[in-house]
């Protein structure tokens, strides 16, 4: 378990490096809407997997998911509307799971400041809607993780 463990943390800091690098996420869609599921942990909470790149969500697009689209998603996006409702509606991120659906299940607030903590240590901009700038996010949604 613990090489489980360790896989699954690190699928999930090469997320984290890889879209806060190309300022796109991936998700799977088909014409009902997007790839989701329920949580290994708890089957009374959705899990929405989510890839740092078109390769990984491709490849997932098998058995009940055959027939869904990589997507993309602007990273901005991603962080103010995504996360932000997924956190109000307690919906998990899943993190570049792999064809066996193995991978992290994460809490949306604490990816999005993980994500926003590296752009600020690559010393890389993003333009917010609703934030006047990454510390203004991060602040935020600290406050709301209480």
């Amino acid at each position: 378990m613990l090489q489980d463990t360790a896989t699954t943390e690190n699928k999930y800091k090469l997320f984290i490096e890889r879209v806060s690098a190309s300022k796109l996420v991936w998700g799977l869609k088909d014409k009902h809407g997007w790839a989701n599921l329920t949580s290994t942990e708890n089957d009374e909470i959705s899990v929405i997997p989510f890839w740092s790149d078109r390769a990984y969500a491709k490849a997932c697009a098998t058995n009940e998911w055959k027939g869904y689209v990589p997507t993309q998603i602007p990273l901005a996006e991603f962080l103010e509307s995504w996360c932000v409702e997924m956190a109000n509606e307690e919906v998990l991120a899943g993190v570049n799971w792999d064809a066996n659906m193995f991978g992290n299940e994460s809490n949306a607030l604490n990816l999005a400041i993980d994500i926003l903590n590296q752009l600020t240590t690559i010393n890389s901009a993003i333009a917010f809607l609703n934030y006047k700038s990454i510390n203004e996010f991060i602040t935020e949604a600290n406050e709301s993780i209480g």
